[in-house]
């Protein structure tokens, strides 16, 4: 596999001319103005949104009206699609980050602008689908048509939830069978919050993207192929799939996180009772010591040779009788 994505050409990242039986000619940013599709060809372009020649050509040269590039050069977006009448579309979808050093369920957004000619998709941070994507025409084995390319791009999205969703799902699993070794092992807690924090990240963006390839599979557009309706479902039921496995994360999670809050609170509970079974036990002698100990006339035994033993020896019987106590009470 090759990089994520290769370099920029004014902000062009990849462009292909599909032939329309698998294969696929790349192109460069200066082809682009005199660019003449055969009647079975079509076209991908991915654009950096970032580079200002980029939404340049969007503006002035993709034909698009305002209110798509717009869209598609907004700062913040969620998965939603958007129609432009009954033959064109936006698409807004969300991948895992797999960019070096990033946080998987900090997820990256690609724009999708699709008719049955074209499709113009935009990124701000490297996807790994779109370097796929390219990587399948550079073999020939790239798909033939634009709905196919949307396909391609939305399963390769959804191939990085599953290796993630599995990847926490492991995660529980591991201290889940951590706790049933050793129940006194008390679990990672900033892994918990972790995990926690990656279920909701994910839950945020796959649900909304979930309706929507099943918006597809409602109403699919007159250039889908004949069996792209089947590919869509079964997106849709992937997610399905992965937004259950996240909400079993979540409440997996909180049954490991009440399990540590058991666990502390017992044990502080035996801490306490031990310190007062200490304390009840002390008591009776620390107020012999001390009734004993006051420096006023009168004291027993204090003119006695044997005094001290017998205070000992009253003393140790306390001990005796509180020990013997205790025991029938069951408090030791």
């Amino acid at each position: 596999m090759q990089s994520y994505e290769g370099s920029n050409e004014r902000g062009l990242v990849y462009g292909f001319v599909l032939d329309g039986e698998g294969g696929a000619r790349r192109i460069q940013r200066n082809e682009l103005e005199v660019l003449d599709l055969r009647p079975q060809e079509s076209l991908w372009l991915h654009w950096d949104r970032s580079v200002p020649q980029a939404q340049q050509w969007l503006r002035e040269s993709s034909g698009l009206n305002e209110f798509a590039c717009d869209l598609l050069l907004e700062e913040a977006t969620r998965p939603r699609l958007v129609p432009l009448g009954r033959e064109r579309l936006l698409l807004f979808l969300r991948g895992v980050n797999l960019n070096p050093g990033a946080a998987p369920e900090d997820m990256v957004a690609l724009r999708i602008y699709a008719d049955a000619r074209q499709v113009i998709s935009l990124r701000m941070r490297p996807v790994k689908a779109a370097g796929a994507l390219c990587d399948a025409f550079e073999s020939g084995e790239g798909p033939k048509t634009v709905s196919e390319v949307m396909l391609f791009l939305a399963e390769a999205l959804t191939d990085g939830v599953d290796l993630l969703v599995a990847g926490v799902a492991e995660q529980i699993d591991d201290l889940e069978d951590a706790l049933e070794q050793n129940e006194k092992k008390m679990p990672d807690r900033q892994l918990l919050l972790t995990l926690r924090r990656q279920a909701a990240s994910l839950r945020r963006y796959l649900a909304p993207q979930r309706e929507i390839y099943a918006q597809l599979v409602r109403t699919p557009l007159p250039w889908f192929v004949t069996d792209d309706t089947d590919y869509w479902n079964e997106l849709h039921n992937r997610l399905t799939r992965h937004l259950e496995e996240l909400d079993l994360v979540r409440e997996r999670v909180s049954l490991l996180q009440e399990a540590e809050h058991r666990r502390v609170t017992e044990r502080m509970n035996r801490t306490m009772y031990m310190l007062g079974i200490v304390t009840g036990f002390f008591m009776p002698m620390s107020f012999v010591t001390g009734l004993l100990g006051i420096n006023v006339g009168g004291i027993p035994g204090s003119e006695h040779p044997y005094g001290f033993v017998v205070a000992c020896v009253l003393i140790g019987g306390m001990a005796a009788f509180q020990w013997w106590l205790f025991r029938r009470l069951r408090w030791l």
